[in-house]
């Protein structure tokens, strides 16, 4: 049976349309004892995006990015967010989009991506499914200074670590961003399993 041969009455309401889209979604679900309920839930559309953790396997290094977030300083945090480099989709192939924004962000320009999963970040209220990548990158690949688009609203510092000190940031309770610890997971099973 398909999930919406468990949906019926789909009603949608839009509540705001200025940063992203939220919407308010009221429908009647077919509970698995055959009941049906009335749900209401509301969720945020943003888009899609993608993330990229750089990795200098030579150099047991990784290429990170810190940003103010203010859902994060609004949340409680008093500091800037460091993660991996990602944006939205915007209507282009994951591989395509990501590559640009890694040049955007980071001042790198690379080409060889590979794709390694993607997930749903928030599915409880959250539209948005990232499409994960890793790149090897070396310092010739670094064109520029980087920085994010300033009409964004970006003002994006970037960093090279190694790898080791950017993983046991996790553990400290300095890397909070969910994209980013499943990049550095990935990493740390998979790149830098044998080093």
């Amino acid at each position: 049976m398909s999930i919406s041969d468990r949906i019926r009455g789909l009603d949608v309401r839009v509540l705001s349309n200025d940063w992203y889209v939220l919407r308010k979604n009221v429908f009647e679900y077919r509970r698995n004892n055959g009941e049906w309920q009335k749900q209401s839930r509301e969720s945020y559309d943003r888009g899609n995006g993608a993330t990229i953790l750089l990795y200098d396997l030579a150099r047991g290094t990784v290429i990170l990015t810190r940003q103010f977030r203010f859902p994060a300083f609004a949340s409680g945090w008093d500091d800037l967010m460091t993660e991996t480099p990602a944006g939205l989709l915007d209507d282009a192939a994951p591989e395509v989009r990501i590559v640009a924004e890694t040049e955007e962000e980071t001042g790198y320009v690379i080409g060889d991506v590979r794709k390694v999963f993607e997930a749903f970040m928030s599915p409880g209220a959250v539209t948005e499914k990232i499409h994960f990548f890793v790149a090897a990158y070396t310092p010739a690949d670094r064109r520029d200074a980087g920085g994010g688009l300033a009409d964004e609203g970006e003002d994006i510092d970037v960093l090279e670590l190694p790898f080791a000190e950017a993983y046991a940031m996790i553990g400290k309770g300095e890397i909070v961003d969910a994209k980013t610890i499943m990049l550095l997971q990935h990493a740390a099973l998979t790149i830098f399993s044998g080093v």
